[in-house]
């Protein structure tokens, strides 16, 4: 494996042929007092730390205990939000009349419709109240009380607008004629008011046809198993951007961008009018079964399960094309092939020639395709330094890579969600990680404290866990 490969497979002994040194950090080790199917021993929090080449700044992330952490790049914890659900973002204080440091947050939970409508799924936790906390985890403003039935029902993603107002992606539970299953699990997107009240809303079945289905998929998808037939990940304000500045209407900085995980597409709505009037996917150029193609520019080959498309913003490096952590997760209608050892990507599109112009896998620091994997959650930022920042949610890995493919920070969570499996009773450790989001120290208190010390990773064989006496 490359000098930096995927930390949970890294001490099986039938792969330790495959170790090389960037990875290993003695700064901390994580033991679970489990029996796990995947590697039960190995490092946890930060592992590898240049500050001279990555772009110093704080991280949010949500893990499985539902805290909040604020970390600096040395791992310490700065500031935490407890009882936050399982994603949070900070807010831009250019959008929050200057407060620095807080938070949206998932703040009540109630059992019921929802999620309840997927079939195979064990959570039936819908979100009754989000909120915004303050640095003090005090609340500010909520959302749910005068949501449609008194239920917020958000998921995946929000953001605060200029003028105050706040965008939510939730699900409705509705009928929609057509359709196999009796109700759907739908996206819809809301615009609240700090009053807390829906001034704005926008339903997907409602422009089920603007999404690039042929007749035969829509057949599919009207007949999906599934009640949450497109399962929206993601919803974010296109901001501006150099294409509208060129005369494209369609990119118009108040447009919004959402991408359906189940159905392989990313859109951007008009505002103004709710139409779709831009789309990638869901149909891409084939490239068989094998490996998948690794020169650039090219045109944006498939792309399946992706997670947290957005324009990079203005004032970073690539501003204005399309930055996307495609999973390469099983999607579609029909269901697209995939590569059984292939593994995740991160994808920069020219949305107007709608060619990938630079990416990141697992060969771009060293190793094959499947060392860089995460089927589903992950998401991917562009940092002024041009690094960027990726999680790999499925293992709970957060790092930097640079512009070729060096990992310059890394750090694996060591906040698991410790469960018991509703089935057979045994204890479970999970340490995914649903998002990840790099925090400029201008976003929080003046005296908040951080660290900026090298951490560098030891050589693999000086590396063992010692006998017990």
């Amino acid at each position: 494996m490359p000098e930096n490969t995927p930390i949970l497979s890294r001490y099986h002994p039938e792969l330790k042929f495959c170790l090389k040194v960037g990875l290993i950090s003695l700064l901390t080790l994580c033991q679970l007092p489990l029996t796990l199917a995947s590697p039960s021993v190995y490092p946890t929090g930060t592992t590898i730390y240049d500050p001279s080449r990555a772009f110093n700044s704080y991280v949010l992330f949500s893990s499985g205990d539902n805290v909040a952490r604020l970390i600096d790049l040395n791992g310490n914890v700065v500031n935490t939000w407890p009882d936050a659900g399982g994603h949070s973002t900070l807010i831009d204080p250019a959008l929050n009349a200057g407060k620095l440091g807080h938070v949206l947050v998932t703040v009540l939970t109630v059992d019921g419709k929802g999620t309840g409508l997927v079939p195979g799924l064990n959570r039936t936790r819908i979100s009754k109240t989000v909120a915004e906390l303050d640095w003090q985890g005090k609340p500010v403003w909520s959302f749910g009380e005068k949501a449609p039935g008194g239920l917020a029902q958000q998921h995946h993603d929000w953001t605060r607008l200029a003028n105050g107002n706040t965008l939510l992606l939730a699900n409705l539970a509705h009928q929609v004629p057509g359709f196999k299953q009796p109700q759907l699990l739908d996206d819809v997107i809301y615009e609240v008011n700090p009053a807390g009240e829906v001034v704005w809303k926008w339903v997907a079945a409602d422009h089920l046809h603007e999404f690039g289905f042929s007749a035969d998929e829509l057949k599919l998808v009207k007949n999906s198993e599934n009640a949450d037939y497109l399962h929206f990940n993601n919803l974010k304000v296109l901001g501006p951007n150099r294409w509208y500045k060129s005369g494209d209407q369609r990119f118009h900085p108040d447009n919004l961008l959402v991408d359906a995980r189940n159905a392989n597409f990313i859109a951007i709505i008009d505002r103004k009018s709710g139409k779709v009037v831009w789309l990638l996917g869901p149909h891409y150029v084939s490239v068989g079964s094998g490996p998948k193609p690794r020169n650039v520019p090219r045109p944006v080959d498939q792309i399946s399960g992706q997670h947290d498309a957005h324009l990079i913003p203005e004032g970073l490096p690539g501003a204005g094309n399309l930055l996307v952590f495609d999973n390469q997760g099983e999607a579609g209608y029909p269901p697209v092939p995939l590569s059984v050892t292939g593994g995740s990507r991160v994808l920069e599109i020219d949305p107007i020639k709608k060619e990938v112009v630079w990416q990141y896998t697992g060969e771009d620091s060293g190793g094959p395709g499947w060392s860089f994997r995460s089927t589903h959650i992950s998401n991917a930022r562009r940092l002024p330094n041009g690094n960027t920042f990726i999680n790999e949610g499925q293992k709970g890995r957060l790092f930097q890579v640079t512009w070729d493919g060096d990992i310059v920070w890394e750090y694996v969570n060591p906040y698991p969600r410790i469960g018991k499996d509703a089935s057979t009773g045994k204890p479970t450790s999970n340490s995914q990680l649903y998002r990840g989001q790099p925090i400029p120290y201008s976003w929080v208190p003046t005296n908040t404290l951080r660290s900026e010390k090298v951490v560098k990773p030891p050589l693999p064989g000086d590396f063992h866990i010692p006998a017990q006496p």
